[in-house]
């Protein structure tokens, strides 16, 4: 009866603290920036700035979408990948836009891993127009680390497992890929351009986002990595058209489901 009584007094402890998560959850979702309730967004995210990029892979890559986000036209989808459930949606321009959705991703909806596909201007003379680079860590001109008050710079990274997959898939399928540093700037029409500056330490290219991806990532102890496609190159003033950025930076979205 000791044993019973220790038992039943032990499952209700848990049963009360589970219930305390599950009602938290609850609570928290439909989130401000968010419309799904609990169970509609996979545990796996994929994130474009474009909503209509994140609207084109739901289309054409997963297997019936349903969309799940509208709130300020932010489109996310949930399907299935190769039966495997995956969630897609936008994350909007900049560093408040993509921490907002990533905070809530991670923090109130259980997600545990958001792979970032993105358009990037490259520094380095070997990439060209169309090629991937992987992001192994994140440089930023932004203050966003400092709400965690660090005794020092904080590096954000991405997942090694991740990178490592990615990396692999590029391999396979031939795709020309760089790996390494990117920045992640807080300004796209800057008034005193520093790009030459981040060239002469090495990184890769700009673009605006991963940076706080990574740190809300490791914050919240979950994964994260960002790959793009180069749709400008600072050094050779070449471009892409919108309509491409869209619809035609198919490669990236094959590796990113390959991470799965």
């Amino acid at each position: 009866m000791l044993f019973l009584q220790k038992y039943l007094k032990n499952a209700l402890f848990y049963y009360l603290c589970i219930s305390h998560i599950i009602n938290d959850t609850m609570n928290n979702v439909p989130t401000p920036h968010i419309g799904a309730m609990p169970g509609q967004i996979a545990p796996f995210v994929i994130m474009a700035g474009d909503p209509l990029r994140a609207k084109f892979m739901a289309e054409n890559f997963l297997e019936n979408p349903q969309q799940f986000n509208n709130i300020r036209g932010m489109l996310g989808f949930t399907g299935t990948y190769k039966g495997r459930p995956v969630s897609v949606m936008g994350h909007g321009m900049g560093i408040p836009s993509i921490a907002i959705y990533t905070y809530e991703l991670f923090n109130f909806y259980g997600v545990k891993t958001i792979i970032r596909i993105g358009s990037a201007g490259a520094y380095h003379k070997d990439l060209h127009l169309g090629d991937l680079v992987l992001a192994m860590g994140a440089c930023t001109d932004s203050n966003y680390a400092a709400q965690y008050q660090l005794p020092g710079t904080f590096c954000p990274i991405a997942d090694f497992g991740l990178l490592q997959k990615a990396v692999n898939t590029c391999e396979e399928k031939g795709f020309h890929y760089m790996v390494g540093n990117v920045v992640s700037s807080d300004v796209f029409y800057s008034d005193n351009p520093q790009g030459d500056k981040w060239m002469k330490m090495g990184v890769l290219a700009v673009e605006m986002e991963a940076a706080a991806l990574y740190m809300n990532a490791a914050r919240s102890g979950n994964k994260a990595m960002a790959l793009f496609t180069v749709s400008d190159h600072i050094l050779t003033g070449e471009v892409t058209t919108a309509m491409q950025r869209q619809n035609t930076f198919t490669s990236m979205m094959e590796v990113a489901l390959s991470l799965v």
